[in-house]
């Protein structure tokens, strides 16, 4: 059976290679387009993202229109077969505009208006801005909607930030009183009556602000859900015009790593597909696995908003970035690996800020397809020819699928919840880095997972991991007990099941709605200081095959049995002899609790041992050493499969599962694998079932 996803243009069907491109800077400058053209050729390249900022050579006075150059290039693009995402562009306004219209520019949480400058320095809320983003929209829809060169409308980019002018004041309280419908309720939820903080009116709530409130932590989260909406809100605001016009033609705009400013999994319902930038820190350290095993997440996480739709990578650099601690230029294979890695994940694309180094401004070192230099004699354009000529072999694996069994909970409203929750471990309580380890394990055998929020469905798995699900919504807990009861094996850690949507403690004990399905109760968690650790020892002969110790560090709980069966327990400190490790049955499935905060090894002997229990699949089924991963595609006769060497080291992999193919010489391959460092080798075999 074909397991293809629909392809999201009818346009094109290949790979899409390319870059945001600014022709309006080049203006002056005769002869750079046509050489443009030229080397994009050359690279392979099929794409571009056109229009990103460029709000003033589009509009230079109010109301005073010049759309000859755009014509001209996506004329030119059409003739050259080159493709476009048009944006729109309204990720930073003209200075013209914020002289006239100042109420365009945001007001900080200190309530002071902030000077012309920057990207997204504008509300969202403003009459005036959106009346002037729809003029935009409209022409721009008017003319190019039914360009054939146009394949996609690029919605500003990057959206972020909040702004905290009356206007937002006014729709927060209006945010509000839909939400809880009269001011007890709302008393309630935030739990006001602690430090005589009660409201008796709508107008009295403000946002927070460092000279005001911070501390009612359901006013920190629901502003937060708030500037999610509204953020939404104007991003339905501009693609009316759009879809009014074409509303065939696909919007979506580009997320950035795991951004904590927005819900992705709420804003992902409103694109036509997922688009995001990914900017590692490659070779920052000595060893690439982490950064791989994050980077991976991302990718995973982005595909999963979707429902496994895949994904656009919209903006990679073919180089270095100018923006983080240390300028580092990607090692020799490190560009077409960590490319490949997109693809592997589910991209459709793999795309570039930027295609020229501009000639000032901020990012005028940041890296680029083009360098100053201006021609193709580059070690980073023939890294990029590379990619190209990679992508030109790989139309078969477009809209094709990954089918994970087993799925980790990264819920970004937990992750708001969680960090300002005020303890137990004030320094960091290290979410990001808790979730990134438990999905190392999986990364580091080849097994491919979605990564969610803890409102997807979740009946498709067979493993469901929520590592420090501290917040539990509505409705979540009954979900997971009926997962488990159906036959599902969920795995939860310390510090979950600990307060509802509002931050608010479940009263009766830990973990709240989760403790019927866990069958324990968490009664105190301690943070330990740096360099403080506790042991964990598996007893012996018990049932779940693991035995020796693991050092636990950082956060131990300390739980009691309500029907699990303990698997392991502390050695150490004043609760030893306490569970540690749980399992518990609940109808057909189990579920386990994982008590402490434990170092690298557990996780991988830990999950080895369930995964191959539950009968997970693996890409291969091959030992793979470590730095090396595997990933799948497939289209359900035909696997892609993925072999990556992130590390500096030379070693071999076996393949033991089938006859294989390799994609990019069209010979077989052997049946063992040598890996270079930051090698990658793509695949293919009948589909295994």
């Amino acid at each position: 059976m074909i397991r293809k996803w629909t392809p999201f243009s009818e346009k094109i069907t290949k790979m899409l290679h390319g870059a945001d491109y600014n022709p309006e800077q080049w203006l002056q400058y005769p002869g750079v387009f046509e050489e443009d053209i030229r080397l994009m050729k050359l690279a392979n390249c099929n794409v571009m993202s056109v229009g990103i900022f460029s709000w003033m050579a589009l509009e230079p006075n109010e109301g005073k229109f010049n759309f000859d150059w755009l014509d001209f290039v996506l004329d030119t693009f059409e003739k050259n077969g080159i493709y476009v995402f048009l944006a729109t562009p309204s990720g930073a306004r003209p200075a013209w505009m914020s002289e006239k219209y100042p109420e365009v520019l945001r007001v900080g949480p200190n309530r002071r208006r902030n000077l012309h400058g920057l990207r997204h320095n504008h509300c969202f809320t403003s009459p005036v801005y959106r009346e002037k983003v729809k003029i935009m929209n409209t022409k721009l829809a008017e003319r190019y909607s039914q360009h054939r060169a146009v394949i996609g409308w690029h919605i500003s980019n990057e959206y972020g930030g909040e702004c905290h002018c009356n206007y937002c004041q006014d729709a927060f309280r209006t945010w509000l009183k839909d939400k809880y419908q009269t001011i007890d309720n709302l008393n309630h939820a935030w739990w006001t009556t602690f430090w005589s903080h009660t409201f008796t009116s709508w107008s009295q709530i403000e946002s927070p602000a460092s000279h005001g409130e911070t501390m009612v932590h359901g006013l920190n989260l629901d502003w937060k859900r708030f500037v999610t909406d509204q953020t939404i809100d104007f991003y339905r605001h501009e693609i009316a015009p759009l879809k009014e016009k074409n509303p065939i033609l696909p919007t979506t705009t580009n997320f950035m790593e795991a951004f904590e400013g927005l819900n992705y999994a709420k804003f992902a319902k409103e694109v036509d597909f997922v688009s995001w930038d990914s900017y590692p820190k490659w070779h920052f350290t000595w060893d690439d696995v982490d950064v791989a095993v994050w980077t991976a997440l991302n990718h995973d996480m982005f595909r999963s908003l979707k429902n496994g739709q895949p994904f656009m990578l919209m903006e990679s650099t073919p180089s270095l970035t100018n923006w983080q601690e240390i300028s580092k230029l990607k090692r020799p294979g490190m560009h077409l690996l960590s490319s490949i890695q997109a693809v592997a994940h589910g991209s459709n694309s793999v795309q570039y800020f930027q295609w020229r180094k501009s000639r000032g401004g901020s990012e005028k070192f940041h890296g680029a397809v083009i360098d100053h230099v201006a021609n193709e004699n580059t070690r980073v354009f023939k890294d990029v020819m590379e990619v190209g000529e990679a992508l030109g072999m790989l139309d078969e694996i477009v809209d094709t699928s990954i089918e994970p069994e087993v799925a980790i909970i990264f819920d970004t409203e937990n992750r708001w919840a969680l960090k300002d929750a005020q303890g137990p471990r004030n320094i960091g309580m290290g979410y990001e880095d808790t979730v990134k380890r438990h999905y190392k394990a999986f990364w580091e055998r080849g097994i491919p997972v979605d990564v969610i929020d803890m409102e997807s469905d979740l009946q498709k798995y067979k493993l469901v991991v929520a590592p420090m699900l501290y917040m539990v919504k509505g409705g979540v807990g009954n979900k997971i007990e009926e997962f488990v009861t159906n036959g599902g094996n969920f795995v939860a850690t310390y510090w979950s099941g600990v307060v509802d949507e509002n931050d608010l403690c479940f009263l009766g004990g830990f973990p709240g709605p989760l403790r019927k399905t866990l069958g324990i109760w968490s009664e105190e968690i301690e943070g330990l200081q740096d360099g403080d650790t506790n042991t964990i020892v598996f007893s012996k002969n018990n049932n779940f095959g693991l035995v020796g110790s693991y050092v636990a560090y950082e956060l131990c709980e300390l739980i009691h049995l309500e029907g699990a069966q303990a698997l392991a327990f502390y050695r150490d400190d004043f609760y030893e002899g306490r569970p540690a490790i749980t399992v518990n049955n609940l109808g057909k499935g189990k579920s386990y609790y994982i008590a402490s905060r434990n170092k690298d090894q557990f996780h991988s002997d830990f999950y080895g041992q369930l995964t191959k229990q539950l009968g997970v699949k693996r890409t291969i089924n091959s030992e793979l050493p470590y730095g090396v991963t595997a990933q799948l595609r497939t289209d359900g006769e035909k696997d892609f499969v993925f072999l990556f060497n992130f590390s500096t080291n030379v070693y071999s992999v076996e393949l033991t599962d089938g006859v294989y193919i390799d994609v990019r010489t069209g010979e077989d391959a052997p049946s063992t694998i040598e890996l270079s460092p930051y090698e990658v080798k793509i695949l293919k075999r009948t589909a295994i079932l």
